[in-house]
C-alpha cells in the first residue's frame, strides 16, 4: 500500500517548505483568488484567534509591520483589533515595499491607529506582534531588531507573537540566518505548516505552535510532492488498532523475539521485554545474556527464553551461539540491539541469520552501532531483502550514514530511507518516521520521552505491536511504525506516577488495553 491512510492529508497535517507554499499561493491567485482576499482572511483569522485570548490584549498591542505581504497581514490584524476597541500601535522597522501593505497602513492611520516613529519600549507590558518577514525570509535580518524583540521576551514584559515564521529564522532549516532570531511565545502558522518550524533547532524560537486555516483547497494539497505530515497527540483519536479475535490463540496474537542486554547493560533487556509485554503480543520470546536469563522468570515469567548469550571480556553480548540454534521463521518480528554492546567479530558471524530473516527486523542501539563498524556497513540494508525498521538517534545515524547530508532531520531520514529501502525513526525532540515515499513528523510531544531506557522500552513495544498487526496482514506500512512511536510518547506524557522507563511501561500497557477494549 502506497497511499497514506493516517493521518488525513489536510492543512493541519501537511508540512511544506517555503517554495512549495509560494507555489500553492501562486496557483490559488492564478485560479482567481485575489491577493487582497487571502491577506484579509489571514489577518481576520488571526484576529479571531487573539480575541479568544483577551488576557494577551489587555495592555494593548504593538504590531511590527514588515515591508511585504506578511506586514500586510499584520496591518489587517491591527485594524481588526483597533475596531474591537483595543489600544493598537504599529511600527515599521523597514520601508514598505508592497502597495497592498502600504494601502492597509495608510488606512490604519486614517482611522486613528498610532504609527510610531521610534522603536517601542521592550519594558512595557503590551503584546508585540512580529509581522515583519514571514515565509519569504531568505537572508539575515538586522540584529538590532532581533535584540529588541528578545529583550522583551527575556524580560517577560508582555508576550511576543510571530506571524508565520519568527523574524530571522530560516523557514526551511529552522535555524537562525545569523546568530539569533526572534524568540516568540506563540507562532501562528498561516495556511500550511512550514518545515523549519517542526525541526528541533526551531524549538527555542517558536514557542507554542498554532495553525491558522485560510482555506487552501484540498485538490491543491493532493498535488504536493514529498508528503510530510505533522503528527500530534490529537491524532491518537484516529488511530485504528485491531480488535483481536476472541477465539484466536496466543500464537495468532503476534509472535515476537527480542535479542537484548549484556553483562554491561542488563537493564536494557528488561525494559525491552517490558515494552513488548505492554503491546499485548500473544507470544514473546527472548535471547538474553546469562546474567539476565537467570532472573528473568522472577520479573517477567511470561517470557519464553529461547537462548542465552555469552559475554566477552568487556561485558558485551555474543549473538552467534544463540542464533544458530533458533528457527527465526517462527516469528513475525525480531528486535535486536538494546544493550547488547559492541562485538564486531560476533556481528560478522551473526549477520547472515539476521539478513535471512523474512519477517520484520527492528534494529536499535548497539545493533546499529555494530552495523556501522562492520565490513558491510550500511550496505547491510541493501543486502537484506526483507522489511527492516531502524531507530537511531542523531549520532547513531551519522555513524551509519556518514555520506548523507541534509539541512533537516526530515531530509536526512528521507534520503536514508530512499537509498536503503528501509523505514527509519530518527529520534529527537520532534522525532521523524520515514520510508522512501512518506514522512511523519512528531510535534508537541512530551520532553519526558528523552530519558535513559525509554528507547529500549520503545524497541520492545514496536516489536510486539508490529507482531500483532502482522497477524492481520502480510506486511505493515510505515504509518503503523509512526503510530507505535506516538503511543509510546503519549504514555510518557500521561504517566502520573513518575517518568522512568519502567513506570511508563505500565502506563503504556494500560493505554493499549483501554484502546483495544473501547
Amino acid at each position: 500500500m502506497n497511499e497514506i491512510v493516517w493521518p488525513t492529508i489536510d492543512t493541519k497535517h501537511l508540512i511544506v517548505d517555503s517554495k512549495q507554499m509560494l507555489i500553492l499561493e501562486k496557483e490559488m491567485f492564478s485560479d482567481g483568488m485575489p491577493q487582497e482576499a487571502l491577506m484579509e482572511k489571514a489577518g481576520i483569522q488571526i484576529s479571531r484567534w487573539l480575541l479568544k485570548r483577551k488576557p494577551l490584549l489587555k495592555y494593548g498591542i504593538t504590531v511590527f509591520i514588515g515591508p511585504g505581504h506578511n506586514g500586510g497581514d499584520g496591518a489587517v490584524i491591527a485594524r481588526e483589533l483597533f475596531l474591537k476597541g483595543f489600544l493598537v500601535k504599529v511600527w515599521c522597522p523597514f520601508p514598505i515595499k508592497k502597495t497592498l501593505t502600504n494601502n492597509h497602513l495608510n488606512y490604519l492611520t486614517s482611522i486613528g491607529v498610532t504609527k510610531l516613529v521610534e522603536p517601542p519600549d521592550p519594558n512595557c507590558k503590551e503584546l508585540w506582534i512580529d509581522a515583519v518577514f514571514g515565509n519569504n525570509q531568505t537572508r539575515k535580518v538586522d540584529n538590532k531588531l532581533i535584540k529588541l524583540f528578545n529583550q522583551k521576551f527575556h524580560n517577560k514584559y508582555g508576550k511576543v507573537i510571530s506571524i508565520d515564521i519568527p523574524t530571522g529564522l530560516c523557514p526551511n532549516k529552522g535555524e537562525p540566518f545569523l546568530d539569533n532570531a526572534v524568540k516568540a511565545d506563540y507562532t501562528l502558522v498561516i495556511g500550511l505548516n512550514k518545515i523549519g518550524l517542526t525541526q528541533d533547532s526551531a524549538l527555542p524560537f517558536i514557542g507554542e505552535l498554532h495553525h491558522i486555516d485560510v482555506g487552501v483547497p484540498t485538490n491543491k494539497l493532493s498535488k504536493v510532492d514529498k508528503k510530510i505530515l505533522k503528527v500530534t497527540y490529537k491524532d491518537l483519536k484516529n488511530i485504528d488498532l485491531p480488535s483481536l479475535p476472541k477465539n484466536s490463540n496466543k500464537y495468532k496474537r503476534g509472535r515476537t523475539l527480542l535479542i537484548a542486554g549484556s553483562e554491561k547493560y542488563p537493564g536494557a533487556a528488561y525494559l525491552a521485554l517490558k515494552g513488548a509485554i505492554s503491546s499485548g503480543a500473544g507470544f514473546i520470546s527472548a535471547v538474553l545474556p546469562n546474567l539476565v536469563a537467570e532472573s528473568i522468570w522472577q520479573v517477567a515469567p511470561e517470557i519464553v527464553l529461547k537462548g542465552t548469550m555469552q559475554c566477552n571480556q568487556n561485558g558485551n553480548a555474543s549473538l552467534f551461539s544463540a542464533l544458530k540454534n533458533i528457527d527465526l521463521s517462527a516469528y513475525d518480528s525480531l528486535a535486536v540491539g538494546p544493550g547488547i554492546g559492541i562485538d564486531n567479530d560476533d556481528w560478522q558471524r551473526s549477520e547472515d541469520y539476521l539478513m535471512g530473516f523474512e519477517g520484520l527486523l527492528i534494529l536499535d542501539a548497539d545493533a546499529l552501532n555494530r552495523i556501522s563498524k562492520s565490513k558491510l556497513g550500511s550496505k547491510f540494508f541493501l543486502e537484506r531483502k526483507f522489511q527492516s525498521w531502524i531507530t537511531p538517534h542523531s549520532k547513531e545515524f551519522l555513524r551509519l550514514f556518514p555520506h548523507i547530508k541534509c539541512e533537516t532531520n526530515v531530509g536526512l531520514a528521507i534520503k536514508a530511507a530512499q537509498e536503503f529501502n528501509i523505514s527509519i525513526l530518527l529520534k529527537g525532540a520532534n522525532s521523524v518516521i520515514a520510508d522512501k515515499k512518506k514522512v511523519w513528523q512528531l510535534v508537541g510531544t512530551d520532553s519526558q520521552t528523552a530519558r535513559a531506557g525509554l528507547g529500549d522500552l520503545l524497541s520492545g513495544f514496536v516489536a510486539g505491536s508490529a507482531a500483532i498487526d502482522l497477524t492481520f496482514r502480510k506486511d505493515i506500512t510505515t504509518d503503523f511504525f509512526a503510530k507505535y512511536v506516538l503511543l509510546h510518547s503519549f504514555a510518557a506524557s500521561k504517566c502520573k506516577r513518575g517518568s522512568n522507563a519502567s513506570i511508563i511501561g505500565d502506563t503504556l500497557s494500560k493505554i493499549i488495553r483501554n484502546r483495544k477494549t473501547r
